[in-house]
């Protein structure tokens, strides 16, 4: 799984992106929002570690999720 924060503009908010293996976009949510719904993509009892993941991220950047 691959992560990339996206810069908003003006009144649209950051937003960060979760992509599958092929690239494909399978989540995608906004940055300063509480992280829910993260059993869907396999990540449940992992919110703090997402968070901090997510905090550290530089804008525009696809990594690799490892957590």
């Amino acid at each position: 799984m691959y992560i990339i924060k996206v810069k908003g503009k003006a009144k649209i908010p950051d937003y960060i992106q979760l992509r599958d293996e092929n690239f494909v976009l399978i989540a995608y949510f906004r940055a300063d929002r509480p992280l829910k719904d993260l059993h869907r993509y396999g990540l449940e009892n992992k919110e703090i570690a997402l968070a901090a993941v997510i905090e550290g991220l530089a804008f525009g950047k696809l990594q690799k999720l490892e957590i």
